[in-house]
C-alpha cells in the first residue's frame, strides 16, 4: 500500500468512517454537533491524505486507535448500536493498517525481508 494506492485506500477508509458516523447519528437531536465531533475529523484527514500531507496518515492512525476503542466500548455496552460499533471497529483497524503499511514495508525492506502477507 505504498505510494498513491495506499493513500487512496486510506482516504477511502476515512471517508467510509465519516459516512458511517453521519448515518449512525442521523435523527439525533444533536446531529450537527455529532457531525462536527465524529464526521469532521475523518473528512479532514481524508482531504489531507488526498492532497499528500505527510502527517495526515500518522494522525489518521493515532485517531483510529480512539475510534477502535470507542467502537469496542459501544459494541459491548449497547446492543442496539452493535452493528454500527463493529463497523467502526473494522474501519478503524483498516485505517491503522493502511496508515502503518508504508512504515512496515520500509522497515522490512531495509533488512531484505518481506513484510508478513506481502506478495511479488
Amino acid at each position: 500500500m505504498a505510494g498513491r494506492g495506499g493513500r487512496g485506500v486510506l482516504a477511502l477508509l476515512l471517508l467510509a468512517l465519516a459516512a458511517l458516523f453521519a448515518g449512525w447519528f442521523a435523527g439525533d437531536a444533536r446531529y450537527p454537533v455529532a457531525l462536527a465531533v465524529f464526521s469532521l475529523p475523518p473528512l479532514l484527514l481524508a482531504a489531507g491524505v488526498a492532497i499528500g500531507r505527510r502527517t495526515a496518515p500518522f494522525w489518521a492512525g493515532v485517531l483510529a486507535l480512539g475510534w477502535f476503542s470507542h467502537g469496542v466500548m459501544l459494541a459491548w455496552e449497547r446492543a442496539s448500536d452493535r452493528g454500527f460499533a463493529l463497523a467502526e471497529v473494522a474501519l478503524a483497524l483498516g485505517i491503522i493498517a493502511a496508515s502503518s503499511w508504508p512504515g512496515l514495508r520500509a522497515r522490512f525492506a531495509a533488512r531484505g525481508r518481506k513484510p508478513p502477507g506481502a506478495t511479488d
